[in-house]
C-alpha cells in the first residue's frame, strides 16, 4: 500500500461501479475497498503513490457527481491505516491495555481521517477498525495505549472532522480483560 488514500463513499451502487472502474482506468492505483454497505451506499478505496491516488480520486469524483455522500484524499496516511484497513488490527494480550478509545462516526471517510489523526497525534494502537458493513453506514475505530495518550488521540480525531459526522466517542480506562479478548 501506497502512502496515499483515496476514499468515495457514494449514494447509489450502481454508480460506485462506474467511480470505481474510473479510478483504476486513470490511475495505477490498488483498489483496497469496492463493495456496497448498507444502507444502500458503496465504498471505493485505492491507495498508491500520491500522484496517482490524487488522479484517481478526481477522476472518481467527476464520474460520482451529485451521487457523492463523503469524500477523503489522505495524502500522507499513518503507517498504521494499512493494517486496520485491511482488518488486521488486533488487540493482542489483554494484559497491559490501559486504555480504550471509540470514536463513531456517520460515515466511513470521516472514520479513516478521525483514525489516521488519532494515530499521528500521540503513541497509540488501533485494534480494531469496521467500515459501515453491518452497522448502518456508521464506521468507527477503536485505539489502545496510555490513559493520557488515548484521551488525547480520542480529542485529535473528533477535531480533524467535521463534528456532524461524529456520533459518538467513549473512552474506557482500564477495560476488563473480557472485553478486550471480544475485540477484533
Amino acid at each position: 500500500m501506497g502512502p496515499a488514500l483515496a476514499l468515495i463513499e457514494v449514494a447509489s451502487i450502481a454508480r460506485g461501479h462506474r467511480v470505481a472502474d474510473a479510478m483504476v482506468k486513470r490511475a495505477p492505483v490498488e483498489l483496497l475497498r469496492c463493495d456496497a454497505v448498507s444502507p444502500g451506499k458503496f465504498l471505493v478505496l485505492v491507495a498508491g503513490d500520491v500522484a496517482s491516488v490524487d488522479e484517481a480520486f478526481r477522476a472518481g469524483l467527476a464520474v460520482a457527481g451529485d451521487a457523492t455522500l463523503d469524500k477523503l484524499y489522505l495524502p500522507q496516511a499513518h503507517d498504521q491505516l494499512a493494517g486496520a484497513l485491511r482488518g488486521e488490527a488486533r488487540a493482542g494480550e489483554a494484559a497491559g491495555i490501559d486504555a480504550l478509545g471509540i470514536v463513531e462516526t456517520t460515515t466511513v471517510a470521516a472514520t479513516i481521517l478521525a483514525a489516521d489523526a488519532a494515530a499521528k497525534a500521540v503513541a497509540v494502537r488501533i485494534i480494531e477498525m469496521q467500515l459501515a458493513r453491518g452497522i448502518g453506514g456508521k464506521a468507527y475505530f477503536v485505539v489502545t495505549g496510555a490513559l493520557a495518550e488515548v484521551e488525547a488521540a480520542v480529542e485529535a480525531a473528533v477535531g480533524a472532522v467535521d463534528a456532524r459526522f461524529v456520533f459518538a466517542t467513549e473512552l474506557i480506562a482500564a477495560p476488563h480483560d473480557d472485553l478486550v479478548g471480544r475485540l477484533r
